[in-house]
């Protein structure tokens, strides 16, 4: 296999894991889940999104987290940021990095942002301006990048469309949002090679959903393609907001399976896969999960099974 010496694991379940919780926990909870984050050594992690309370209540005390976070060196914070008075928000708290968002599928759009594509992708050029300005790096992120739940496959040049009018305003990492987790490993291969190939400087990442159960074999094949960074949620918490009603209780990819897989591949992640996995089994006490979609988290993972292997009574 072709994969690279080293790739980034990013969290994201502070913000993308819970705004989808019908629950809502409180400040000091989150800022807890925070906590065990960085403890196991994650080094990028998405707190929360400068939204609408009305919009995603479950993310109304974005600011306060930023203003009571005791942030650890060597961290970067993250906020999603939706238009410019979101970013403008972000920007008044000193966040480190800010991810603008774009769904590349006008339904999907108008149902989450009220926009259009076009439209927009005109208002991430706006806040791109606003963010260059105030010194802090803006990620955006393409929704739907391969499949949409109510237009059916991307086209790749609706893609490469909107990066290229994002690249020249000073947008210098993307990542492709596999947001249905319906996509197969070819497509998320072709498309990211094709990115890499018009664009080799352009950091490039994936946010993966394991609804068909591909997500890990996905995150190998955009790894083969260049892929820089891969976003999960611890315990596989979470998912898109705006998804068809009875679509699987599928979300996110759990984080400790991305970092068990890239680590027993040889491929440096620079966290311990027992250390994240412990952080997951604090974070399922903590969140008080029932349900969680994580194989390492049931303990699919050598030294575990061999410890049980050791403990187990002799027969005979």
């Amino acid at each position: 296999m072709n994969l690279p010496e080293r790739v980034e694991v990013v969290e994201v379940a502070p913000r993308d894991g819970l705004q989808s919780q019908e629950r809502h926990y409180s400040v000091e909870t989150k800022l807890k889940m925070l906590d065990i984050l960085a403890d196991a050594g994650f080094k990028r992690i998405e707190v929360t999104g400068m939204v609408r309370p009305d919009v995603i209540p479950q993310l109304a005390d974005g600011t306060e987290i930023f203003e009571r976070l005791e942030r650890r060196p060597g961290v970067t914070y993250r906020a999603l940021v939706p238009n410019t008075k979101g970013t403008q928000r972000a920007i008044d708290v000193k966040v480190d990095e800010m991810l603008g968002l774009v769904v590349a599928s006008d339904t999907y759009n108008l149902k989450n942002a009220k926009m259009t594509v076009d439209q927009n992708v005109d208002e991430l050029v706006k806040m791109t301006g606003l963010a260059r300005d105030s010194g802090i790096p803006m990620v955006v992120a393409i929704g739907c990048a391969m499949f949409c739940p109510y237009e059916g496959d991307t086209p790749p040049e609706r893609i490469m469309g909107i990066i290229e009018r994002l690249v020249p305003e000073g947008v210098e990492s993307v990542y492709l949002a596999v947001s249905v987790g319906l996509d197969a490993p070819k497509a998320a291969y072709d498309l990211s090679a094709q990115i890499k190939d018009r664009w080799p400087e352009l950091v490039l990442g994936i946010h993966l959903h394991n609804t068909n159960g591909m997500a890990l074999a996905t995150a190998l094949a955009a790894a083969q393609a260049g892929t820089q960074f891969f976003e999960g949620s611890i315990c596989g918490i979470g998912g898109g907001i705006r998804m068809p009603y009875g679509m699987a209780p599928y979300g996110n990819v759990a984080t400790e399976d991305l970092v068990h897989m890239f680590n027993e591949c040889g491929v440096e992640t620079d966290l311990d896969t027992m250390r994240v996995v412990d952080a997951a089994r604090e974070i399922q006490a903590l969140l008080e999960l029932e349900d969680t979609h994580s194989y390492a988290l049931q303990g699919a993972i050598k030294n575990v099974v061999l410890d049980q292997g050791k403990s187990a009574p002799r027969e005979g």
